[in-house]
């Protein structure tokens, strides 16, 4: 890997990181309920995005740059796991499952989607 390729790499990764935060902050403002819509939401439009570049056939240097330093930026598997710990400490049980179900689902239909139209693209 170059060295431009690493500097895309944090440049990008930076990036999705702060659009991360941003978007979580906006849709969890929107709403008082515990349920982690933003983390949710950001994880599957990764898993959906993650899929179109593998269905595209990104490799080498670029597949780097963009799964590596964008999509694993911009995606959360730790704040996933936290937000389910703290649901399960308020005593949101239920919501801990529907969490942690919704996002297996919905995330690995979001990475089958994404193959599928990078593979007719």
């Amino acid at each position: 890997m170059s060295a431009a390729g690493w500097i895309a790499v944090g440049l990008l990764g930076g990036a999705a990181a702060a659009a991360r935060f941003l978007i979580d902050t906006a849709v969890t403002a929107r709403s008082d309920h515990p349920f982690p819509r933003g983390v949710l939401a950001i994880n599957l439009a990764g898993a959906l995005v993650l899929g179109l570049v593998a269905g595209l056939a990104l490799e080498g240097e670029a597949l780097v740059i963009v799964a590596g330093g964008g999509i694993g930026s911009f995606t959360t598997f730790s704040t996933w796991m936290l937000d389910s710990h703290r649901l399960s400490e308020a005593g949101h049980t239920h919501l801990v499952w529907l969490n942690i179900g919704l996002s297996l689902v919905a995330g690995f239909a979001a990475v089958v989607l994404g193959h599928w139209l990078g593979s007719v693209l």
